[in-house]
């Protein structure tokens, strides 16, 4: 779901910005799936058929007898339009048969379980549909790709990027607007894949697509292609598409059995009921690290989904309660925005998988059988193209397919089909590979990735403390800030001019807030732009302080700290009993969007440890600003110590035994 598309600093028309945030569905609903089970899979009523598929007729209880290919001569009279056969009903091959459908072809879909998500969509929840992709939906269905874009939860209007994974401080921001609005595309959503695959399913019909039918085996005869389905069923068709995924029945028995390419990470990935207190501002992160890192989304409806990566060996196994207590460890230390995220989802929504990908060949089909999507090319998850790449793959088939069929009426001869897949898997063969091997260099930047000199060295691990930026980190910034930009907004923008009567066009619900730019810029105006209540949480059990603290963003009513309180003081008055406090021993204001603690010579000092672990004392009479995640310390005992939080709710009673916990949860 990681799309870097990196910021460029371009003149950006301030009428381009504005936002919206919309929620997601996230249902399949039961009356579609009841339809269309109903509809396939009466097995005391219903004799199989789908209209105009084939000759044969069959029950469950037979196999049914297949004519020649040869006796059909209408298959093969100019200008008549193809059956096609589609082999999965994912993404891909809903998209495909959608844009199929929609240039005249007869289609049926053959899919093992569309009450479900299918293969690895149970893992990914929510799906990023980035801008290339939905310009492709909307050339091949207006309203299916307006039904699309309703539905889904705009990120692309806000800022996404790279941050340090244990600081939580930016390392490269991603600006996915402006490409978009440059070159009049939507702007990136994130759907339900449920959702998603409730309106697709619903565009192409129910009497196309057949539930509970698994294609095991094709045979190909020059003339016809006939699927072999797990319960013995055989149909027949002009062409088939394999869109079955990154385990392909359809590629294995075009090539043979290959293995799958271990990533070298786990990924556990699950959806918390969390607001993050800037997500107005902030659509995804990615959060770096040394081996791991982890990802988190905004996918609408008060909820964030999360990935986190982690280098192991394939075929790890976790007990039944030890995914979340496990990735608390991994996760030792990083900043509040991962922990929170960890804490606040249940142990049975984290789910985990092993990350493969294939790579792609130059070979994608052979005679009247073709690949599309993660069957031919299925990729990292790390820039979130996966998907949209089938999409891309889905419209210019269909097109192809199109263009073969105005030939034969042009001409007055056959479709030549063979030709046409040709075309399609050459037009899409070198954009697919260029995107398939930006995801694994993703992983690897991501994961790579050292915020110090020290970082990963072992026994001269100490160095870290030096806080000497890591000369890889600087490098790398050089690089992204280059190089990538050109590179991915070529993702976004480089195939709309192969999408035939598309017009450019941008919706007025697509835009951004009009001080996007000044994000982009300036992390101070970020922070600032923060819609939160903030608090001191009291750090521990151990504590002088027992109660957490609310902060008023109200200038004329500052928060006096002290070992009494004061009630002629003019705002609130928070008294905290431990030795080290003073009567009054500082001062915590709120003025242009940003709190500032001043101590007010107590003997013991004002101490802030900010969210690098740079640990100070504050100058007496001086207001200091601090940011969510640091800790204030009244004292230098730590006795009556606190951890800032913004938070879009207000915070719940929370009893725990580690500090990290108290610090953490909501």
């Amino acid at each position: 779901m990681i799309s870097p598309v990196l910021y460029n600093p371009v003149n950006i028309s301030a009428a381009l910005f504005s936002r919206t945030h919309l929620g997601i569905s996230k249902d399949f609903p039961a009356q579609l799936y009841d339809s269309l089970h109903n509809k396939f899979y009466s097995r005391s009523q219903y004799n199989w058929h789908i209209k105009k598929l084939t000759r044969v007729k069959a029950t469950l209880a037979q196999v049914p007898k297949v004519e020649p290919a040869e006796t059909d001569t209408n298959s093969r009279l100019p200008g008549r339009k193809l059956k096609i056969l589609v082999a999965g009903g994912g993404i891909g091959g809903l998209v495909f048969a959608l844009a199929a459908k929609k240039k005249g072809f007869d289609v049926v879909v053959f899919e093992k379980d569309l009450s479900a998500i299918r293969g690895e969509g149970q893992y990914r929840g929510p799906i990023q549909i980035q801008s290339n992709a939905l310009a492709a939906l909307e050339a091949i269905d207006m309203d299916v790709a307006e039904e699309v874009l309703s539905a889904g939860c705009i990120t692309g209007d806000r800022i996404n990027g790279l941050v340090d994974g244990v600081s939580g401080n930016w390392y490269i921001k991603f600006d996915t607007f402006t490409p978009a609005a440059e070159r009049g595309l939507p702007v990136t959503r994130v759907i339900s894949r449920m959702t998603l695959q409730q309106i697709l399913a619903r565009a192409v019909g129910e009497d196309i697509i057949m539930n509970e039918s698994n294609v095991v085996d094709f045979e190909d005869d020059g003339q016809k292609v006939n699927v072999i389905l797990e319960n013995g069923q055989r149909y027949e068709g002009d062409l088939l598409v394999g869109a079955d995924g990154i385990w392909s029945k359809v590629r294995r028995n075009l090539f043979g059995p290959t293995e799958a390419i271990y990533s070298g990470y786990t990924c556990y990935t699950g959806i918390a009921d969390f607001v993050p207190a800037d997500i107005e501002t902030v659509g995804y992160r990615v959060f770096l690290g040394h081996k791991q890192y982890f990802v988190s989304s905004d996918v609408g409806g008060g909820k964030m989904q999360w990935y986190a990566f982690h280098n192991e060996p394939a075929g790890g196994v976790d007990g039944p309660q030890g995914k979340k207590e496990r990735l608390l460890k991994l996760f030792e230390g990083w900043c509040d925005n991962v922990i929170d995220l960890l804490l606040t989802t249940d142990e049975d929504a984290i789910l985990r998988r092993d990350i493969y990908d294939r790579t792609p060949t130059f070979t994608w089909g052979k005679g009247r059988v073709t690949l599309l999507g993660d069957s031919i090319h299925a990729m990292q998850p790390n820039l979130g193209q996966g998907g949209c790449m089938a999409i891309e793959d889905s419209y210019q088939l269909a097109l192809e397919l199109d263009k073969a069929w105005r030939k034969s009426v042009e001409s007055r001869t056959p479709i030549d089909v063979v030709s046409s897949l040709k075309r399609y898997e050459s037009a899409r063969r070198l954009r697919v590979a260029v995107i398939h091997g930006l995801a694994r260099m993703a992983a690897i930047m991501a994961s790579t990735y050292k915020a110090y000199l020290g970082v990963g060295l072992g026994p001269l691990s100490f160095l870290t403390k030096f806080r000497i930026p890591h000369p890889g980190r600087v490098g790398g910034r050089v690089f992204i800030d280059v190089g990538m930009p050109l590179m991915l907004n070529w993702v976004l923008g480089g195939n709309g001019s192969k999408l035939e009567g598309r017009l450019l066009q941008c919706r007025l619900s697509d835009k951004a807030n009009d001080q996007l730019r000044r994000w982009f810029a300036d992390d101070d105006a970020l922070e600032r732009a923060l819609n939160a209540d903030w608090f001191l949480f009291p750090m521990g059990n151990s504590t002088a302080a027992s109660e957490t603290i609310f902060l008023s963003r109200e200038e004329k009513k500052p928060c006096i700290i002290g070992n009494m309180s004061h009630p002629n003081f003019p705002g609130v008055s928070i008294a905290i009993s431990s030795p080290q406090v003073s009567k009054t021993h500082a001062r915590i204001s709120y003025k242009d969007g940003a709190f500032f603690v001043t101590d007010l010579r107590s003997e013991h000092g004002t101490w802030i440890t900010d969210n690098e672990g740079k640990r100070y004392r504050a100058s007496p009479n001086f207001p200091v600003r601090f940011h969510p995640s640091d800790v204030i310390e009244f004292g230098s005992d730590k006795k009556a110590a606190f951890r800032v939080k913004a938070m879009k709710f207000p915070p719940k009673t929370v009893t725990t035994k580690t500090d990290n916990e108290v610090l953490q949860t909501l």
